[in-house]
């Protein structure tokens, strides 16, 4: 049965909703805080702040939706929830990404796995990036927290086919693997996560903080997009925003929000786009610096048994056998192994070829399974991330793919070639230009080491968008400190990925929740204290 869509429930009680595409006329609003984002962090910080009792402003671009517009269609779902219609790319084209748009932001669109933030990431923050109070033992509390709050618990059922391969692989070969937790409440076990949970089962924010914020008296203005931080001095004065029509594009109307305290949670691209737009200090040159993206590999399998790899959980399993292998900074960068949900135009676009061969591989559609690779970035001195730029559009992503980056991407094709063929497979596609399909793991152990690898060779994708903004304590790291607050501004705060000083080496969106959970909560404390 269904869960009730509380989007439809709250707007006929009367929450305070705001569709700026609506509006006719420039409008001033005020709160104690305005909030700009309603993903992972924005959401976390309008339940926790409106909890506290302070009135609070949620400044979206995206458009409300609900699961009444969630119709597992995806050629509906990434034109109307997906930056760029989920075609997003960086500056030279050579990696996909993927980030929700629309009111919860990517938790409205993400595969819900959720996992704590892996210790060794957070040591290397405290030696390294000056991080402090941000220790797994400091941390754990507010992930408990979190995980009791989002309903985040191991799921319980039969992995489907394509996670189920991992598995089999992992124990075949006795590698790592681990039962992945998610963020579900209900769960039908469809599979089509990613197109927006279409019976309000998984805890996005669009479900759980947000609705919650507006029941206590929260502001959502939606198809909003913010230009520019109006600031003096020390101080933040206002928020200055576009009204956009239904179609996303700019109209004639400007919102300006004003409040004590300022929460940019607007994801890793656009807040350091914002604050860069907004000329805020940075005399480090920091902002926009070190975006990390988690690169991601592709590897096809063709099993004889049908996968049906678009049905049920899109991921229950990952492995870690390869991420800290060779230690978090030295030796070659380390990969993490999960698996996607197979959706024909997921899966089309981000495979190779073209006609006959294309046609070919997408018949075997209910045969293919797809292990996917995450490169962990922002460790090695070899792997500094990527870069995002002002452009007169808009922005831009640079992210260079260097040598050091290529040979783990070959050490990952092996290891996805060796999986598949442990769990059975009868033949393995790495997914890059000229590659054959490899018929045994010695077949594919020897050819993989003369794959000719590249950019616009090799598919390379992301969803996991991290860093821009870091946090820590030195000055000459950092632009926030380790509860987030602005070195520069003494009511400006960041509440999202982009404050990660490395990538995670992890999915990321429980790590926002829970540093997220501790730094409003701080946060509220400061501000009623002070009122």
């Amino acid at each position: 049965m269904a869960i009730p869509d509380p989007i439809v429930e709250g707007l006929a009680s009367g929450w305070k909703h705001i569709d700026a595409s609506q509006l006719s006329q420039d409008q001033t609003l005020e709160a104690d805080v305005v909030i700009v984002g309603s993903g992972a962090g924005g959401g976390v910080a309008a339940e926790i702040l409106t909890d506290a009792g302070l009135t609070v402003i949620i400044v979206e671009g995206g458009p409300l939706k609900s699961s009444e517009s969630f119709n597992m269609e995806e050629r509906r779902a990434y034109p109307n929830l997906y930056h760029q219609a989920a075609a997003m790319k960086t500056k030279d084209k050579a990696i996909g990404i993927f980030q929700g748009r629309a009111v919860g932001g990517s938790t409205t669109v993400n595969w819900t796995t959720s996992i704590r933030t892996p210790k060794p990431t957070l040591d290397f923050w405290a030696k390294d990036k000056s991080v402090q109070g941000l220790s797994r033992e400091e941390l754990d509390p507010w992930f408990d927290k979190m995980e009791k709050r989002l309903n985040i618990s191991k799921w319980e059922y039969e992995p489907n086919r394509n996670n189920q391969a991992l598995k089999l692989g992992c124990e075949n070969l006795g590698w790592h693997y681990t039962v992945i937790k998610r963020n579900v409440k209900g769960c039908w076990n469809t599979g089509y996560c990613g197109m927006g949970c279409p019976v309000n089962a998984k805890q996005s924010m669009l479900v759980t903080t947000i609705p919650a914020a507006l029941d206590k008296g929260a502001t959502l203005v939606s198809r909003a997009k913010v230009i520019e931080l109006e600031h003096h001095n020390d101080k933040i004065l206002a928020v200055k925003a576009q009204a956009l029509n239904e179609q996303m594009q700019p109209t004639e109307v400007k919102l300006v929000f004003k409040a004590k305290h300022y929460i940019i949670a607007a994801g890793a691209i656009h807040t350091p786009t914002i604050l860069l737009r907004s000329n805020l200090a940075d005399p480090h040159e920091l902002l926009g610096k070190r975006t990390f993206l988690h690169p991601t590999l592709l590897s096809g399998a063709i099993f004889s048994d049908p996968i049906n790899g678009h049905s049920g959980a899109p991921q229950s399993i990952y492995s870690d056998e390869f991420v800290w292998k060779h230690g978090a900074a030295s030796g070659e960068l380390g990969y993490k192994l999960e698996v996607p949900p197979v959706h024909p135009v997921l899966i089309a676009s981000k495979t190779i070829g073209y006609g006959k061969t294309h046609a070919a591989l997408m018949e075997q559609f209910n045969q293919l399974q797809v292990t996917i690779a995450l490169i962990r970035d922002g460790y090695h001195e070899q792997s500094q991330g990527g870069q995002v730029q002002l452009t007169d559009t808009g922005f831009a992503i640079d992210y260079p793919l260097n040598e050091t980056f290529w040979r783990s991407v070959r050490r990952a094709f092996g290891s996805m070639a060796e999986l598949q063929f442990a769990a059975g497979a009868k033949r393995v596609l790495p997914i890059t230009e000229g590659a054959p399909y490899l018929n045994s793991w010695k077949e594919a152990k020897s050819a993989i080491e003369t794959l000719d690898l590249g950019p616009l060779k090799t598919v390379v994708a992301s969803a996991h968008v991290m860093g821009g903004c870091p946090m820590g304590e030195d000055t000459k790291l950092s632009m926030v400190d380790s509860q987030g607050n602005s070195h520069y501004y003494e009511n400006l705060s960041v509440m999202d990925g982009s404050v990660f000083p490395t990538s995670l080496g992890a999915n990321p969106q429980l790590t926002i929740y829970g540093m997220t959970a501790r730094n409003a909560t701080l946060l509220a404390e400061r501000l009623k204290s002070s009122s």
